[in-house]
Parts: C-alpha cells; structure tokens; sequence
C-alpha cells in the first residue's frame, strides 16, 4: 500500500471516537479524510511542506488534527522520524486545549498507546520515550516560543487570526528549517477577510506556486444561494456521514429569518470569507472597485484629513472624478520609530508597505504634523485640491505647523473645511460613498492600506440615516476609510467633468 493508505490503516486500528454521539467506537475514516491524508502523504511532487485543510464548523477538523498528531507521535510517522518535537498551535489557551484533550482521550481509550505514550496534564504534553518524539499544545496567549526545532506542526483555526501576520506562526514556521522533511498542517474555517493570514495562504495556494503545498478546500461558492443544501453540501463534507443535518438546516433557516445572524452562518457553516461584525463593505464590493487610478493632474480634487493622537495612523484620501468614476490618491504616515514593533502589534505589515511606498514615515516615535504640513503643502501646488475635510480634535495642533509651511489663514479657511464625525455629517457622506462603491464608480488601485482599513470598518447606527464608522467596534485601523468618507462628504455630487484628452492636448 502508499504511506496515505498505510497511515489511514494504522489510524482506523489504533484510534477510537473520543467523543459525540459514536463515541468508544473504532475510528472509520470517512472518504474526505482519506482524501486529506492521500493529498497529504502521496503528494505526486514529492514531501508536502505544508497542507491546508479547511472546511465548515462541526466536520472534525480537530479530530483529524489529533489523529494526524498521534500517527506522527507513536504511530508509522513517528517511527520514520524518531526524538522528532510535535506542536500544535492555536490563537488562546483554550483552544489549544481542544486538540490536546483529543489526542489524550484518543491514547487512554486504547490500552495499547496509553502503554507507550505519556500524558503530562498540566504541560499540555504527550510523550513517547521508546521513540523519542514529544507533542506539546502552545497557545500565542503564551506569547512567541523560540528554541524549537519541529517536525511536524498543526496549527488549529488559523483562520481566527487577523491580519496577515502572527508571531506564534512565524515563529513555528522558521523553526522547522533545522527539518529535512517538516510537515506543517493547518486545519481551519476561512478567515473572514482576504488580508487576514489564513487566506494570504490559501490564496498562494491556490495559484500552484509551490507544488509542496497541498489545499484541500471546501467552501460554498459565492454564485450559490447560502441558504441551499447545494451551498451547505459543498463545504460540509460531514454532512451526510456523521453531522446533524436536522440541525445544519435550522441553522440556515435561522441566518434567513434573522439577517444578523447571516455573516456568522456564511463565515462558520460555508466556510465563506465574511466579516462576522457588521461591515460597511463587502470585500467582493470593495474588490470589484479596484481598477488603475488615473492621472489627476488637473483634475478638480476633495480630501479628507484624518489625523492621528500622537502615534497612530494618518490618514489624507484625495479624490477626483474622471470618466464618472470618482478615483482616489490616498497618503498615510506612521511615527518612523518602532514601525517592525507597530506592525507585530496590529498584525500587518507597515514596514513592507513603507517600503513599497505605500506608507510615509515621520521622524520620531509620533507623527510629526510638521511633515504631514509640509506634504500638504506640496500636493496643493501640484493638484488642484479644492477641499479637504477634516476632524477639529487634532487640528489645531497642525494648524500652526500649516502656517510654517507656507500657508496663509485665508488659503487654510478656503481649503480646509471642518467636518463631523457624529452621524448628521458621516450619514450622508457615508450613503454617497457606499452608493458609488456599490455603483462601481470607485477606482482605488488596490492600495494595500486603504484595502485593509475598508476591510476593517464597522458602521454603527440605530438605522441608514443615523450611521457612522465605528473606531471601536472596527477590528482593526480605518483611519483611510474614515478621510475617504470625508473626502466625499466635502465633494461636490456632480462635480464638472474633466476631459483628460483635451487636458493632454
């Protein structure tokens, strides 16, 4: 037989159910998992560096987790891979646990493993001394674990890590270079956004760029009606084998009663990319507004000015429409003091961004307003900016740096403009910019930054008319969206149209 079929053997005599309605029974693979394990263990290009299995809540993705664990700890991998280190990893302690505890159980329902493998409770460690190989469960709460050398790591629910970094994966993924053959498994739903790291993964995945990467992905297409048992049956495998199809379906029927509850259905049972939080945009919307920015020189141009407190994120969206489309120029600052640290922090990457261009650093380890100031200053004689909104909380404090950089008080009272931040301002200019985005009359280019704070944005709102963007309840930075929704609330609706032809003539 191939490694797959010796390992799914070794797996359906040695392990029993330690849980659920079959629980104390004998281990039957269903056919999923044996296509897991074949894609995994009989990979045509040679030994899988990394395996990405990912599909809806309740198909025992943990289950396979800790089968996988216990075949590399004492079964037939364990013994091609002797005094080998074996980590699982996931975001909190408790869900650590979740594929500790299974293994364990796993181990003590069978006479025969509990007689060669250790359990250490409290270590969240099993061990098997005649082979040398140990299995411990870490957590990121732990924070970041260095001096590990594994051979193999299972990473569970990658996909409730947001943003496109995490130190506890790094971490685990640089240590495995001391291996000849490291096997990293991920086993997770999808995350809700496409800048999250789960699917920067599944995405390279996907293109084949590494023939060692295996993807074993179950989702409901996007085409799908969610409410379908088509759309439920393409990212459950389980559904017909050993989950509770009565209550998948009242599950679904209660997203459609109840819409609140819909992003949750979509993210959790379909395994679809959506923001469980109430998003201002959707991310195939905010995709589908990606086109070339064009050039706006010459181009009537509206701003929004959202200023940071002290080391956080500015932001100056700039917008000009061309073509009836409105296209944007957005410009952000960070304090250039401890970026590597800030971008560890918020889980993205501001120092590759910096140096792509895409973000602007400032001296220091504030924002220092005199360069924001000078910048200003610079775009208003090369564009014809005629407004820039702004939020009165910081400005005056850049203010005087405005007149130090060339400003008179009558150009700094003609061109910039104060604007709300409650819902009677952000209302309005929050309709306006969701109609032009839904309208695809958008074309931001895809600028990385901006992408992540419009993926971030929560609104929040008794009802249309009383919205705002939510700094609090958003999941991560929107300062960017924040000064594009002010660029367009100072922007005249039907500006006068520029013909970029007759501009070049």
């Amino acid at each position: 037989m191939s490694r797959a079929e010796d390992n799914i053997e070794w797996c359906q005599k040695f392990l029993f159910i330690p849980e659920g309605r079959h629980v104390g029974q004998k281990f039957e693979m269903a056919e999923f998992m044996k296509d897991d394990f074949r894609a995994i263990y009989d990979n045509p290009a040679g030994s899988t560096r990394r395996a990405i299995i990912s599909r809806g809540r309740k198909n025992a993705k943990t289950f396979e987790a800790a089968a996988i664990i216990l075949l590399h700890l004492c079964g037939l991998e364990a013994a091609k891979r002797i005094n080998s280190q074996l980590y699982s990893t996931a975001l909190s302690r408790d869900q650590a646990a979740l594929v500790f505890n299974l293994a364990t159980k796993m181990v003590r329902m069978n006479p025969k493993l509990l007689r060669v493998v250790q359990v250490k409770e409290t270590a969240k460690m099993l061990a098997c001394p005649a082979l040398g190989t140990t299995y411990r469960a870490l957590s990121a709460e732990a924070g970041t674990n260095f001096g590990l050398s594994p051979a193999l790591v299972v990473h569970d629910e990658l996909g409730q890590t947001r943003g496109p970094r995490s130190s506890m994966y790094e971490a685990l993924e640089t240590a495995t270079a001391a291996q000849e053959e490291p096997l990293t498994v991920i086993i997770s739903t999808q995350a809700p956004t496409d800048a999250d790291l789960l699917s920067v993964l599944i995405d390279d995945a996907k293109a084949a760029h590494d023939p060692f990467t295996v993807l074993r992905l179950h989702t409901a297409d996007v085409e799908l009606d969610p409410f379908s048992l088509e759309a439920i049956e393409a990212a459950n495998p389980a559904l017909h084998v050993f989950m509770n199809k009565k209550e998948v379906l009242a599950m679904a029927a209660d997203a459609k009663r109840m819409p609140a509850r819909q992003a949750e259905y979509e993210n959790l049972v379909l395994n679809r990319r959506v923001e469980t939080a109430n998003p201002f945009v959707s991310q195939l919307a905010w995709r589908d507004c990606g086109g070339a920015v064009a050039d706006l020189h010459g181009v009537p141009l509206y701003g929004g000015l959202d200023l940071s407190s002290v080391a956080d994120l500015t932001a100056l969206v700039l917008i000009g429409k061309v073509d009836q489309t409105w296209h944007v120029k957005p410009t952000f600052w960070l304090p250039e003091a401890g970026l590597a640290e800030k971008a560890a922090k918020d889980k993205v990457p501001y120092d590759l961004w910096h140096e792509h261009g895409f973000l602007e650093t400032t001296p220091g380890k504030t924002v220092s307003y005199e360069h924001v100031a000078k910048l200003l200053f610079k775009l208003l004689e090369e564009y014809n900016i005629k407004k820039i909104g702004f939020d009165r909380w910081n400005f005056k404090h850049l203010k005087p740096w405005l007149l130090h950089a060339g400003f008179d008080e009558y150009t700094i009272t003609e061109r910039f403009v104060e604007f709300g931040q409650g819902t009677q301002s952000m209302s309005p200019a929050l309709r306006d910019l969701e109609q032009k985005i839904k309208e695809k009359e958008i074309a931001h280019g895809n600028h990385p930054v901006l992408s992540m704070c419009a993926a971030c944005a929560v609104v929040e709102g008794k009802d249309d008319a009383n919205r705002k963007l939510s700094k609090n309840k958003s999941t991560g930075r929107i300062d960017g969206l924040v000064a594009m929704t002010m660029a367009m609330g100072v922007a005249p609706l039907d500006p006068a149209e520029v013909d970029i032809e007759a501009l070049i003539g």
